[in-house]
């Protein structure tokens, strides 16, 4: 029968090491997952804090995922107040500040569960001075405290967080396993799967989740139309292409907002000030991070495109992930060269670097696609304060 840990995909060793870790009682106080973009790390984070939280234990029906008590459900959602997830909140890693915040934090007491599960992505961007702040806490947190780390390599991490913490490494999934798997999973083609791991930045849960919306997949639908229409676009259609875009970007935090001010209203008469207060700083969080993915989510999509121009230009068609629209990714490159096509690849890389540091999307998607259309068709710089430009 299924567990908590069944979709942990391409990953066997991680699932069975932490089941096993569960069953037998051997939850550590904290643990450093390591491995690339797109191996699950974070989706194993949250699964390992399911069967943790459970409370009818890893002996339960399906091993902490019994999905019918509201721990279970409040965790698979993201929603429990004692599952709290951290990421950089800095321009170049996390702030002093930030980790300061989490060292106070974990001295309160769970508010519903008999444990609390921190999980902190990025590690790797955790610099000397903020893992000075967090040494304390890790090597000897609260009791009802486990810490889960992620980051990318173990030799990114400073060694005394990596001597610190139980290493459970993530392979990398060849792409094309990982198409394979998300056929599996999804049931799609496997050019299908091939477009939402691109669209997604390599991660085959998100992929997987992807192919089941229809709301994503309209959206990478509209983001591919309008860097299409780019050629022909003057200065205030690419304007007009940006609003739009702004607007569908920020359409899931505003249901995501709406979903928490229901619940905490829902759940207001039954806590404390302090626990309230706790589940607001959870829940700016997650839309922080909502905020992110939805950006990701749309360069990812505009890298894909420009790859198969650059596919295209290089006399590769084979290449090709976005098929569905290979006419308009032939017209581009029919009148644009590989050489320009590498250049708009790197006006999406500044876009990502704008994001990290905090500038507004309409900024970051602004500029972008002025970048993008003046460098692969060669446009001259249009008129003074049309757009502010990704520096």
């Amino acid at each position: 029968m299924a567990d908590a840990f069944e979709n942990i995909l391409g990953q066997p060793k991680v699932r069975e090491f932490l089941r096993a870790t569960v069953s037998q009682d051997k939850v550590s106080h904290a643990y450093l997952f390591t491995g690339p973009a797109g191996s699950n790390k974070t989706l194993a984070a949250y699964a390992f804090a399911q069967a943790v939280l459970c409370p009818k234990g890893p002996q339960g029906p399906r091993g902490g995922n019994c999905g019918a008590c509201d721990a279970c459900r409040r965790i698979m959602r993201k929603k429990h107040p004692d599952v709290r997830y951290f990421a950089p909140e800095g321009a170049s890693g996390y702030l002093v500040e930030q980790i300061r915040d989490i060292v106070s934090d974990t001295s309160f007491a769970p508010i519903q569960a008999k444990k609390k599960i921190y999980i902190l992505d990025r590690v790797d961007l955790l610099g000397v001075q903020a893992a000075n702040a967090f040494l304390k806490t890790l090597e000897e947190p609260p009791s009802d405290v486990v810490l889960i780390l992620l980051g990318r390599t173990r030799e990114s991490v400073l060694p005394t967080i990596l001597s610190r913490c139980q290493v459970v490494p993530f392979r990398t999934i060849p792409a094309s396993e990982a198409a394979g798997i998300i056929v599996q999973n999804s049931g799609a083609s496997l050019e299908q799967a091939r477009m939402a791991l691109e669209a997604c930045n390599g991660s085959i849960t998100r992929a997987v989740e992807f192919l089941k919306s229809n709301e994503r997949l309209g959206f990478r639908r509209r983001v591919l139309e309008v860097v299409g229409c780019l050629r022909k676009a003057d200065d205030w259609d690419v304007i007009g292409f940006a609003s739009e875009l702004v607007v569908l970007v920020k359409a899931p935090l505003d249901v995501a907002r709406a979903e928490q001010e229901q619940e905490l209203a829902e759940n207001a008469d039954f806590l404390a000030k302090s626990a309230i207060r706790q589940i607001e700083a959870r829940n700016k969080r997650q839309l922080t991070a909502k905020t992110f993915e939805s950006l990701r989510h749309l360069t990812a999509v505009v890298r894909s495109w420009l790859r198969d121009v650059v596919a295209v230009c290089a006399e590769t068609p084979e290449l090709v992930i976005n098929v569905d629209v290979r006419e308009s990714i032939a017209e581009t490159a029919a009148v644009t060269d590989e050489a320009r096509a590498a250049a708009a690849l790197a006006c999406v890389r500044r876009c990502d670097e704008a994001i990290s540091y905090n500038v507004s999307p309409e900024t970051c998607i602004d500029a972008m696609l002025f970048e993008i259309r003046d460098t692969l068709y060669g446009r001259a710089p249009h008129a003074s304060g049309t757009s502010t430009r990704i520096r």
